[in-house]
């Protein structure tokens, strides 16, 4: 089993699992495991719908770290210029995220509610680990669990 696993991998895991404090929510499991696992630097990721979210977590996690923020609309790049078409609208630069944080030396970046598939890509050009705190749900306030159990069928 341990196969499956290289050794960042299960250094990973372990700090995770040291991380865990009941009654932690996900933010301050975050900040547990980044100090467990010595990382000064972190960066935030986030959809520029979120601006007053991504500030409070840099204001939670700059206690204890150097922490860098780059909403999805860096670079102003024309959604026309990227994909074709016509019209002036910016598109989402997630692998411009990505760079940013790169070039500031993060070791540990945060995705809050980027689109699905541009965070695929962020998590993909991303050359240190990932984990979200905001999934994009906009039907349903960012709680994407409400998605799955309205497919639920009910027994009754």
């Amino acid at each position: 089993m341990k196969n499956l696993y290289d050794k960042e991998s299960l250094e990973i895991m372990g700090f995770a699992e040291e991380a865990y404090v009941s009654g932690s929510n996900r933010l301050e499991e975050i900040r547990n495991y980044a100090q467990r696992a010595g990382i000064k630097r972190i960066g935030i990721a986030h959809c520029v719908s979120m601006p007053k979210e991504a500030d409070t977590v840099v204001h939670f996690l700059s206690e204890n770290f150097e922490v860098y923020k780059v909403d999805c609309k860096c670079g102003r790049i024309a959604k026309k210029d990227l994909l074709g078409g016509e019209g002036t609208s910016i598109m989402c630069n997630p692998s411009g995220q990505a760079d940013y944080l790169r070039e500031n030396n993060t070791e540990l970046n945060i995705s809050m509610g980027l689109c699905v598939g541009h965070d695929m890509i962020f998590s993909q050009k991303s050359e240190v680990p990932v984990t979200t705190l905001v999934v994009k749900d906009r039907v349903n306030n960012h709680n994407p669990i409400e998605g799955i159990r309205s497919h639920i069928k009910s027994d009754n």
